[in-house]
Formats: structure tokens, C-alpha cells, sequence
């Protein structure tokens, strides 16, 4: 388990995950509350990854595709928000199905929302707010030797 005890903490911990080669080709799932800080993570991973440009929420639109630069091996993301998911034929209309399949990074928020359709994570996070507000405590679970690779 680990402390994030204000953004700072998040950035630090994702540019170490970043770092990871294992990470171009790995599935990340994040869980926790709203507020709890998964898209703020999401947003510090892929800037230490390299990608520039707006770095949005995919909520309304449940996927928001990013490529790392070259110089991070020239990968592609796809970051995932399925909170407002709940149809499962949308999953077979919007080609999730084969980003899933395809080589890449794949981070995924609320994936409970879309579990039965999803692929065994190779890493799962789980945030949790403290009462005092700022600080999260963080568990990164590895469900895969690829998972292995990733842990903090």
C-alpha cells in the first residue's frame, strides 16, 4: 500500500510506472470513488509518458485514444471511462473489441461497469480518499506476470 499525500505523490508515483517497459503493452484498471484521483493519475501517467495535447476525461465519451512519443517506444493509448456505460451492444459498435485485442497501453476507470466484457486486467489500482481529504492510499495489485512487471 502507498500514500499519495497531495498531486505531487500521484505525479511521482505514475512517472515511476511510466518508466516501465512492461507498461506499452499492459491493461490498467482503475478503482475507487468519484473524487478519489483516477483521472488525475491517468493525466500524470500519460504526461510522463510523453503525450502532449489536451489530456481529457473520457466519461461522455467512454474512450479518448493517445499515442507515447517515439522516444517512449511510439505506442498506442487508449484511455477508458466507462462510469456512464451501460449498454453492452456499444461495446461491439464502438470497436472496443479490437482495441482490446490490439497491442498498446489500455487504462481503464470504472471497469466494474463493463466487467463481463472485459479482459483480465494485468494491474489493478485501488484508490481510496482519507478522512482528512487530500491524501489517498493507493494498493496496486498485479493479476498477471506482465502485472508483476508494473508493481511499485
Amino acid at each position: 500500500m502507498l500514500s499519495w499525500l497531495d498531486e505531487a505523490a500521484c505525479a511521482a508515483c505514475a512517472a515511476r510506472l511510466a518508466a516501465r517497459p512492461a507498461l506499452c503493452d499492459a491493461f490498467v484498471e482503475l478503482h475507487g470513488p468519484n473524487g478519489a484521483g483516477k483521472t488525475t493519475f491517468v493525466r500524470h501517467l500519460l504526461r510522463a509518458l510523453a503525450v502532449t495535447g489536451a489530456i481529457k476525461s473520457p466519461t461522455y465519451a467512454l474512450m479518448e485514444p493517445y499515442r507515447a512519443i517515439a522516444g517512449r517506444g511510439g505506442f498506442d493509448i487508449a484511455h477508458f471511462d466507462f462510469y456512464r456505460f451501460d449498454d453492452p451492444q456499444e461495446w461491439e459498435d464502438a470497436g472496443f473489441r479490437e482495441v482490446f485485442a490490439s497491442p498498446g497501453l489500455k487504462l481503464v476507470e470504472w471497469p466494474e461497469k463493463a466487467a463481463a466484457l472485459l479482459p483480465r486486467c494485468d494491474l489493478r489500482l485501488d484508490i481510496v480518499l482519507r478522512a482528512d481529504g487530500d491524501a489517498r492510499d493507493v494498493r496496486f495489485d498485479a493479476m498477471s506476470a506482465r502485472g508483476e512487471e508494473l508493481l511499485p
